[in-house]
């Protein structure tokens, strides 16, 4: 019943933390650490050099950048760089000329030093004034596969020209006996004469070529020729008098 005899409007009782037994100790426990501290004295000052601890830079870190000032070419310095840049040039201009020209002087020494090949037809002997006209190898530069053909062509050539000796022997034998017979030997030494070497020239030596480098015109040279050739020998055989033909 005593609790409900209180006064519930009466003034609190005033209660001060700070008188509390425990904190009053603490307090003045304090107090007396701080009236003997001297912040300024040699000791305080020697403690806190000791226990200050000082910042290192970390390892990654890079120093602060420094802004340089830009400084422009002169006109002077332009020019001079540009000259230097064109001698440059200029020098390695000579250098590449100097290059070409002892190329060149190789490749002609090369080419003087080159045994071309030797005409070796017709075969005549060396102390004839005459040499040799043509070269002429079927092995080095026929085919394998023309070889035979073109042998064959240059051995017709040869019976042809065996045939108008053999016809001029005839006509001599027979302006022997008849020199009535005149017109004929003299016939039979122009075509001796003429178709002989035509024949080399104008037929055999196009179909030699023609195998050689596989040449559509002289193989029409070839042909031409050689249907007129025949043909002159078709009215060679009739046998026409005066034609200069047995």
């Amino acid at each position: 019943m005593s609790a409900f005899d209180a006064n519930p409007f009466a003034d609190p009782v005033d209660v001060n933390p700070f008188q509390d037994p425990s904190v009053t100790q603490l307090a003045n426990a304090n107090q007396g650490n701080l009236d003997e501290f001297n912040p300024f004295s040699d000791k305080s000052r020697q403690t806190n050099a000791a226990q200050t601890i000082p910042a290192t830079q970390p390892a990654g870190a890079s120093q602060p950048a420094v802004l340089q000032t830009s400084v422009e070419p002169t006109p002077q310095s332009v020019a001079s760089a540009a000259q230097a840049g064109l001698l440059k040039q200029q020098e390695e201009l000579e250098r590449k000329a100097a290059e070409l020209d002892r190329k060149e002087r190789e490749l002609q020494n090369s080419a003087a030093s080159f045994d071309a090949k030797q005409n070796n037809w017709p075969p005549l002997p060396k102390f004839c004034p005459i040499k040799p006209c043509f070269y002429q190898d079927f092995s080095a530069e026929i085919p394998a596969d023309y070889q035979h053909i073109c042998k064959m062509m240059y051995y017709l050539w040869m019976f042809h020209s065996v045939t108008l000796l053999l016809n001029f022997l005839a006509c001599l034998a027979a302006f022997t006996v008849r020199p009535a017979a005149g017109s004929n030997f003299g016939m039979s030494i122009l075509w001796l004469i003429l178709f002989t070497p035509c024949a080399f020239l104008c037929w055999y030596r196009p179909v030699y070529k023609a195998f050689r480098s596989d040449s559509s015109f002289s193989f029409f040279v070839f042909f031409f020729i050689f249907f007129c050739q025949i043909i002159a020998h078709i009215v060679q055989a009739v046998g026409i008098p005066d034609w200069g033909s047995r």
